[in-house]
């Protein structure tokens, strides 16, 4: 008999704890697993799953605003944000279930409570058992950050906006990352009136500078407001309900809703880590090696609470790479080269590799290849959007190192873009496909 009661313990049944859960269990381990809210994690439950299926609740919207151009009289269109979020729901339901069916038919054991570390191999329930493991995973991931001003009590964060009980038809968003800017569009989309406040004067940090100002150009041209270097102060609940929104440097905004959306960090306290040793970061992120090992042997860490790099592909692969590493006797690590990101704002934009300022700050010679097109999509619409793709190229080795993408579809069309640069495929790679016609991907080998 083992003297442990499990030979891994998870705490944390997000994307990366439920794969490591799998793929250790498969490799004959005896696996349990604590999760505290719901089994599926951020991306399934609160995340980009239900906020995916918003943006398209909200893009019928512009199909409707351009349906007549084609044909297609609609008559009179009414929204109902009670369908949309109870359909948003069940389908978070049915993944959850899903994801449930998944550690079931593994045979791993969950528990439905918070988890805490008390030891390098032991965990203590919120019921009080106390259970011993071999090896302890942590994979509790990140929580929406809340800043500290006056009335932030009224504001709500990603967790709580997929079940507002009533369309808010004010709405300001503070935050200019990937999730303010799309919740900004859906809200925008659905009718209501969006204001965008930031901290800062740029939006989407870290993104290709021409898809950011072409990305807020359209948002503008949407009506979306913006109000920059202008932080909120204060939150004011007014008598009939609304709130006062009261920013550096302007007059209040009266909203229904205030969705505050300026980050996420790893959701690490309280889960007494340093009872083991586990050493931390300075956002509270587990520090780990290139196997996901913490300063504790026995103690590993994947997805976003090592704050590494916060996309769900990412703790999936971190998982598996973990799994493989300790019970398949096949050390593995995570490459962190080519991740392919999007915003699903409207419309999205993606981007691969490096972007044009990275690359002219870190190769000696950079071409950048740009298409500034109209999307055939957008020939009858009512607002005429361009898009916009480019290539950044190593001019000395001819690689292309980097595409990023503003229109249309442009995360479906980023996928396959990606394999090309992690391949290393140079720009005469690019020239001499065949391009297809008509689509707006043949923009990727038509640019000269």
């Amino acid at each position: 008999m083992s003297e442990f009661d499990y030979d891994l313990f998870v705490i944390g049944a997000g994307s990366g704890g439920v794969r490591a859960s799998r793929i250790a269990a498969g490799y004959g381990a005896r696996v349990a697993v604590a999760e505290e809210h719901r089994i599926g994690g951020t991306c399934v439950i609160r995340g980009c799953v239900p906020k995916k299926l918003m943006v398209y609740g909200s893009d019928f919207a512009h199909g409707l605003e351009d349906a007549a151009a084609y044909g297609w009289m609609i008559g009179e269109a009414k929204f109902d944000w009670n369908v949309l979020r109870d359909f948003v729901a069940s389908d978070v339901d049915r993944l959850e279930k899903a994801y449930t069916s998944t550690l079931d038919n593994n045979k791993v054991d969950h528990f439905h409570e918070r988890a805490v570390v008390i030891g390098p191999n032991s965990v203590r329930l919120a019921s009080g058992r106390e259970i011993s493991a071999k090896i302890i995973l942590i994979a509790v991931g990140a929580w929406p950050v809340l800043p500290e001003f006056e009335g932030n009590q009224y504001a709500i964060t990603s967790n709580e906006v997929f079940g507002l009980p009533e369309f808010p038809r004010r709405v300001v968003v503070q935050g200019a990352g990937y999730i303010a800017l799309e919740f900004a569009g859906i809200f925008n989309s659905l009718g209501a009136e969006v204001t965008v406040v930031n901290r800062s004067d740029q939006i989407l940090r870290g993104y290709d500078l021409s898809l950011r100002e072409r990305l807020l150009q359209i948002m503008q041209a949407r009506h979306i407001k913006f109000r920059f270097s202008s932080p909120i102060e204060k939150i004011v609940k007014e008598g009939n309900g609304t709130f006062s929104v009261h920013t550096e440097g302007h007059q209040p905004i009266a909203a229904e809703a205030v969705l505050v959306a300026t980050g996420r960090k790893p959701k690490t306290e309280g889960l007494g880590l340093e009872t083991a040793g586990v050493d931390l970061g300075p956002l509270g992120e587990v520090l780990v090696d290139d196997y996901n090992q913490t300063s504790c042997p026995s103690i590993y860490a994947v997805g976003d609470v090592t704050n590494r790099v916060q996309l769900t592909p990412i703790a999936i692969r971190e998982g598996h790479a973990f799994a493989d590493t300790v019970f398949g006797n096949n050390p593995r690590t995570t490459a962190y080269d080519c991740i392919p990101n999007a915003v699903f704002s409207q419309p999205p934009l993606a981007g691969v590799g490096l972007t044009e300022e990275q690359a002219r700050t870190q190769l000696a010679n950079v071409k950048v290849f740009t298409s500034d097109f109209r999307p055939m999509k957008n020939m009858f619409a009512a607002v005429p959007e361009r898009g916009l793709y480019k290539l950044v190229v190593d001019a000395d080795t001819d690689k292309v190192v980097g595409v990023h993408m503003i229109a249309p579809e442009a995360p479906e069309v980023l996928q396959a873009a990606a394999i090309a640069v992690k391949a290393g495929l140079t720009k005469a790679d690019f020239d001499e496909t065949v391009a297809l016609h008509p689509s707006m991907a043949e923009e990727l080998v038509l640019m000269r």
